[in-house]
């Protein structure tokens, strides 16, 4: 799989920097920087520097940008309290292209050189799997704000002890959305379409499978493509004959947008299911109202009129002209929960923050309350969104 390369990469990347100890060497590779926060000129020993690595870059380019623009708010706001302990929080990001082995080259910097307390990221679920051994080699906390394959937070059958995440995974992701299509919509048929190269696909689309059968529903057929495609009609041709009530194409929302459009080209009027991946203001600009009709599962809803989400809402149109997506909001929420665990720790080092991190208990986010379970995954619900005249609207909402 792509994350099993990715953590040779990693593995290689911790053994060089320790290697090169404080000797003038060339730096290892590195993802380009792309963005820093400094909201204080204070001097290093009064400042605490926590890492971002995310696809600024790249075919999923919104979900870094999104993520870092949560991110960067809550360290805002952290700092205008004083910050943590009395020192100020400083966000270095780094970019990796939207690649596995970039993640993980790019978080082993963030720990051996920049010496960072915490590191957040990934959105993409083999990009957070490569990152994980950084994670738990150096005794460094990672959260993960979006990451919902069950692998990233598992070593196998352990449970990484220093990798955490603020989201739901996909075993509920994949059930909210059969149980929507079974009990909610009342389909007996349904066709998928995965991208057989990411392991947040193919996850969803088995969790998806394996309920909807339970359900009493039937998958007709099953076919794959891979992320960067261009041309999906062969496909879409073969499910059409399949006389499905519905597809499910749990990707992302490049690949998804045009999925839509080259279905609409060949007459297929069935509506599209999918996951978060496909939360982005790009979808929409893409698909051109080809996804009209067509629901996914996501973190909030921006209709959701709940104090929190107002406020966010508010803060984040003023800063960034925009209207969060939940990658922002998912963004600032994990922010917040190393905030408060560093707040909680008896000390600023990784096993200290990391104990404090793992008893998170009712932690009120944006995305609703965050309480980190054994493995280190977030209880929490999920809200299901509709598409109509290309833009999303509240469906559902569906609890664990």
């Amino acid at each position: 799989m792509r994350y099993a390369r990715a953590l040779v990469m990693a593995l290689l990347a911790i053994g060089g920097a320790a290697g090169a100890g404080c000797k003038d060497k060339e730096p290892e590779k590195a993802a380009p920087q792309t963005a820093e926060t400094k909201t204080s000129a204070a001097p290093a020993s009064d400042t605490i520097v926590i890492g971002h690595v995310g696809s600024m870059t790249g075919n999923e380019a919104t979900f870094g940008q999104s993520s870092d623009n949560g991110m960067k708010l809550a360290v805002e706001e952290q700092n205008k309290k004083n910050g943590i302990k009395g020192k100020k929080i400083v966000l270095k990001t780094y970019d990796d292209q939207g690649k596995p082995e970039e993640a993980a080259v790019a978080a082993t910097r963030l720990v051996t050189q920049d010496k960072v307390l915490t590191f957040l990221g990934e959105v993409s679920s083999s990009r957070s799997i490569a990152m994980g051994p950084v994670a738990d080699s150096n005794k460094i906390p990672m959260i993960s704000n979006s990451s919902t394959n069950p692998k990233v937070t598992k070593d196998g059958d352990k449970t990484r002890p220093f990798v955490f995440r603020v989201c739901f995974i996909d075993p509920f992701q994949g059930t909210v959305m059969a149980k929507f299509a079974a009990e909610n919509k009342k389909w007996k048929k349904v066709a998928i379409l995965r991208d057989v190269g990411n392991d947040y696909s193919v996850g969803l689309a088995n969790f998806f499978t394996e309920t909807f059968k339970k359900l009493g529903g039937e998958v007709v057929d099953d076919v794959s493509y891979k992320a960067g495609d261009q041309d999906f009609k062969a496909q879409l041709t073969k499910l059409k004959s399949k006389n499905a009530e519905a597809f499910y194409v749990p990707g992302y929302y490049t690949d998804v947008a045009l999925i839509a459009r080259q279905a609409k080209e060949l007459g297929i009027k069935v509506p599209l299911m999918g996951g978060d991946g496909w939360d982005s203001e790009k979808l929409y600009e893409i698909s051109k109202g080809a996804l009209d009709g067509s629901f996914f599962s996501n973190h909030y809803s921006p209709e959701d009129t709940s104090p929190q989400v107002k406020d966010f809402i508010a803060k984040y149109k003023a800063t960034y002209n925009a209207v969060p997506d939940a990658h922002a909001v998912l963004g600032y929420d994990a922010a917040n929960v190393a905030f408060h665990a560093m707040e909680q720790a008896k000390e600023l080092t990784g096993p200290a923050i990391r104990d404090e991190v793992e008893k998170t208990k009712d932690f009120q986010g944006v995305s609703g309350k965050i309480t980190l379970n054994k493995d280190h995954n977030a209880d929490k619900p999920a809200v299901v969104i509709g598409i109509e005249k290309n833009a999303p609207k509240y469906a559902a909402t569906i609890s664990p």
